[in-house]
């Protein structure tokens, strides 16, 4: 029995389809062999850099998971500005987050995962010392290291995001200098003050820069223009 011509037609063209696609089968077992070898080749060629941007995520993650605690707590407490702040600073560590794992799947290399279940807040006025403590660790001892370990392999990404965070940890460090001063005795004094001023806060989307007000052309720390620039909503 002969087919319609228009049948035949169709049937020919999913026929020759099908050869085209089995015949495409080695080339693309082929690529997807190069790619297997080109991430070897990275993890071979980037080690400590890998292992050091697996040590930031985590951090990075838990900061996060921590700060935005801390926020809900103030927030909760009816220190709002103080809620502001310390959401800021999440939405900082959450760049930061994001931009290590993106270095580390383009390098092949895993993504941890990360458990945050541990993570509790304590007391506003205990959340700030916390806060201002692990700040200061970070900056002047954590990320001097982690950059002596990366720069030998020369990843010129993975360096530059590092130092981006580090500089925006510099940053949170100065906002929360001034707290640091006034988690004693006169916690309420400092309180009060901060109640009266309406907090505005920026976080730049590339690098982490967290800022009270936005520069007057480029990011500071990754000179990306202003448009980079995003306004943490207070909670």
């Amino acid at each position: 029995m002969n087919c319609p011509r228009h049948i035949s037609a169709a049937a020919t063209l999913i026929i020759a389809a099908m050869f085209a696609f089995i015949g495409s089968i080695p080339v693309l077992q082929a690529e997807e062999g190069l790619i297997e070898k080109i991430e070897q080749e990275q993890l071979e060629q980037y080690p400590e850099t890998i292992a050091v941007l697996q040590t930031l995520y985590g951090n990075e993650v838990r900061a996060r998971h921590r700060y935005q605690l801390f926020s809900d707590t103030a927030k909760a407490d009816g220190h709002t500005n103080i809620a502001h702040l310390f959401k800021s600073i999440a939405a900082s560590e959450a760049v930061h987050e994001r931009n290590f794992s993106l270095i580390l799947v383009g390098l092949g290399a895993k993504v941890p995962e990360v458990d945050v279940s541990t993570i509790k807040a304590s007391t506003t006025q205990d959340n700030l010392k916390y806060a201002t403590n692990v700040e200061l660790s970070e900056i002047d001892k954590e990320y001097p290291q982690y950059i002596s370990r990366v720069a030998p392999e020369k990843h010129k990404e993975a360096m530059e995001y590092i130092n981006y965070a580090w500089e925006a940890e510099r940053q949170h460090r100065e906002l929360i200098k001034e707290i640091k001063s006034g988690t004693g005795f006169f916690f309420s004094i400092l309180l009060e003050r901060f109640r009266e001023n309406k907090s505005t806060y920026y976080v730049n989307q590339n690098c982490g820069a967290t800022v009270m007000e936005l520069p007057k052309d480029a990011c500071p720390i990754c000179h990306k223009p202003l448009d980079t620039y995003k306004e943490v909503p207070a909670p």
